[in-house]
């Protein structure tokens, strides 16, 4: 007699009771282990939060950036946890101590070769579903930047060293290098 096999459901609880270290992310109950970012992934994420932080700053703006670890809580539930390299939060009122409950503004993730199906398919998905606006996915490999403005329902792609208009902010671009 043959009997199918259950797929285990994981929680948010199973991810803060991962060894100290040891991240990962949580997509429909399946958890999706992380390696360690690379120093080009960590200097690209440090130029670019610290390019949106300083525009927002400049502007008086109310939007709030955060970058990995930090945790987002996508759904209303207890299944879905990621940790975006970088997340814009317009709304302040998502934020608390534990992090963003609900979807931010703007997502940007920067691909690690070990990452690209579940940057460029999973969490693409996922993010569009729980209402991100807008969605980067930046690939140092392939030097090209993917922008999804999912309220215009548009995708368009820029190389490195172009300026990269920011869809929720009417008078901001980036260069990224």
């Amino acid at each position: 007699m043959d009997t199918l096999k259950k797929e285990e459901i994981y929680t948010i609880d199973d991810i803060y009771n991962l060894s100290d270290g040891e991240r990962a992310e949580l997509i429909d109950g399946k958890i999706y282990y992380m390696a360690p970012p690379s120093r080009t992934h960590q200097q690209l994420l440090l130029s670019l939060s610290r390019k949106i932080a300083d525009y927002i700053d400049s502007k008086n703006g109310d939007c709030e950036v955060n970058i990995a670890p930090f945790a987002v809580f996508l759904n209303e539930d207890d299944i879905n946890y990621v940790e975006p390299d970088i997340s814009v939060i317009c709304d302040i009122s998502k934020l608390d101590d534990k992090g963003c409950h609900g979807a931010p503004d703007w997502v940007i993730e920067v691909v690690s070769p070990r990452n690209k199906p579940m940057d460029y398919f999973t969490k693409l998905f996922k993010y569009r579903n729980a209402g991100v606006r807008e969605y980067w996915i930046v690939d140092p490999t392939r030097e090209m930047i993917t922008v999804y403005k999912f309220e215009k329902e548009t995708m368009e792609q820029y190389s490195f060293g172009e300026d990269v208009p920011v869809g929720i902010y009417e008078e901001f671009s980036l260069k990224i290098e």
